[in-house]
């Protein structure tokens, strides 16, 4: 499966120099689904030397000349829709609709910034000394480090790529060697852009092989982690060595308020699918609902009958609407959280253990946890899975306390009919984004990243490619 592509150096597909392999796992059948090529420091050092000498050619090249490629890459990557989508459920597990929506959002983060290489715009700034004016340029950081998590193992590295390439970076990617075949197709799809030699790499491995040799090197000028939030600090200490521009999109925990004047039915339609796609394993998902004390019981009631009804499986049954978790370590960890939850008071609604009838794969059923108090580990932390811990409130001033006694701010959400309260909401919500009755926050027009320990930098929208640019600025006079 993995062997027609490998990993990808200086414009071509090779093995690793050791020749080393691992196995990538199938999340629903607990199967191999073949060895991918393990790289070697050696590796990651060729794949340096290359992103320098792409870097040299691409950043030369015209905005106008790199949108234009971009779009072909785009073309390609449209053209290897069912490939991709049936990659990315095979890797993962999700089912095969929301692993073709992820696709489709992968394209676009080409489109736009396809389009965004156009309008690297600089500026003239008149100046006090006589016959002079500063102008102010922007200019490609250099080489680029991304790491990219297993959970979006196609979006993740398509919001990293495209404003680099944008930029006129050149990048070495990184994913988890748990999807390490979604990138494959993703880097192979570059090939149609005609890029440099060396302008987009990929490697595949262990840190010691693979992030430290990245991390270590004074040419890599910025990196770009989405991942957990321990990992980012770790990552951030490691870039102050060599003083790399760090971007981090890390873990969140996010609120959900119902207030109580909120369309019930609107707020259960669409907060049940969400919390659930993707086996809740998302980080702007929500983990913490908050329910005005009026709606508690009819939305508590809605929301298990809802959650009941997910059939599980394998992703690629177009009728499944969940699939597993990515690992059995996954799987431990929420049977921990539920065990924790209720010994500590909460009550279990529905779900809390592995579905029966799945003796392979690393299914957990659809969970709902009721009378949450804020103290416990199942509110306090983010649980990245498919349980959802529900409380009550009062007040409005209440609620927003309690949404904010949290270190993550990456996402929160409010369902209301009020558009005052609307607004009041927005602005107390301590969180990089905020949804009001409505969950879609990823779009290649508007950016995402959060603040506080969810990270900083963002990704998408007009923000997106500046971490990507240096600024220089000129004075001239003439007399």
């Amino acid at each position: 499966m993995y062997a027609r592509f490998g990993l990808f150096i200086a414009g071509e597909w090779r093995a690793s120099v050791t020749g080393a392999t691992a196995p990538v796992f199938s999340p629903v059948t607990e199967q191999s689904l073949g060895d991918c090529p393990v790289a070697s420091a050696a590796d990651t050092e060729a794949a340096l030397a290359a992103a320098a000498s792409g870097l040299t050619a691409w950043a030369a090249t015209s905005g106008f000349d790199r949108a234009d490629a971009m779009h072909r890459i785009a073309d390609e990557m449209l053209r290897r829709t069912d490939e991709s989508a049936r990659m990315i459920s095979l890797e993962t597990g999700k089912p095969i609709a929301q692993s073709g929506r992820e696709w489709a959002l992968s394209i676009d983060q080409f489109r736009w910034y396809a389009e965004e290489a156009r309008r690297i715009y600089g500026r003239i700034i008149e100046s006090r000394v006589p016959g002079g004016r500063f102008e102010v340029h922007h200019e490609p950081v250099g080489i680029v480090a991304a790491f990219t998590a297993w959970n979006f193992p196609a979006a993740l590295i398509a919001r990293k790529v495209a404003p680099a390439l944008a930029a006129g970076c050149s990048i070495i990617v990184r994913p988890s060697s748990q999807t390490p075949g979604v990138a494959m197709v993703m880097v192979d799809c570059v090939r149609a852009g005609s890029l440099p030699a060396g302008a987009v790499n990929l490697v595949v491995g262990p840190t010691a092989a693979t992030y430290a040799p990245l991390m270590a090197a004074k040419s890599v000028r910025k990196v770009s982690l989405t991942g957990s939030t321990r990992v980012g600090q770790q990552m951030i200490r490691d870039a102050a060595d060599t003083l790399k521009k760090v971007s981090m999109e890390l873990g969140g925990n996010a609120p959900v308020i119902i207030y109580g004047d909120a369309d019930l039915e609107a707020a259960l339609n669409v907060a049940v699918p969400t919390k659930f796609a993707n086996a809740g394993q998302v980080c702007v998902t929500g983990d913490r609902f908050y329910v005005h004390h009026s709606l508690h019981d009819a939305f508590v009631d809605g929301f298990v009958k809802r959650a009941t009804a997910i059939k599980l499986g394998d992703g690629l049954d177009p009728s499944v609407a969940m699939g597993p978790l990515i690992n059995a370590g996954r799987l431990a960890e929420m049977e921990k959280i539920v065990a924790g939850a209720v010994a500590a008071g909460a009550t279990l609604a529905t779900g809390g253990a592995r579905p029966a009838g799945f003796n392979a794969g690393h299914f957990f059923a659809p969970t709902v946890l009721t009378g949450c108090t804020d103290d416990m580990a199942v509110m306090a932390e983010e649980n990245f899975g498919p349980i959802a811990a529900i409380t009550r409130f009062g007040t409005e001033d209440e609620v927003l306390a309690r949404a904010n006694a949290c270190d993550m701010g990456l996402s929160a959400y409010a369902f209301t009919t009020s558009p005052a309260r609307a607004r009041r909401t927005v602005a107390a919500l301590k969180a990089g984004m905020v949804g009001i009755n409505s969950f879609a926050m990823a779009a290649s027009e508007a950016p995402f990243g959060g603040t506080n320990h969810s990270g900083m930098g963002r990704e998408g929208g007009i923000e997106g490619i500046r971490d990507y640019l240096d600024v220089k600025s000129s004075q001239m006079v003439w007399a």
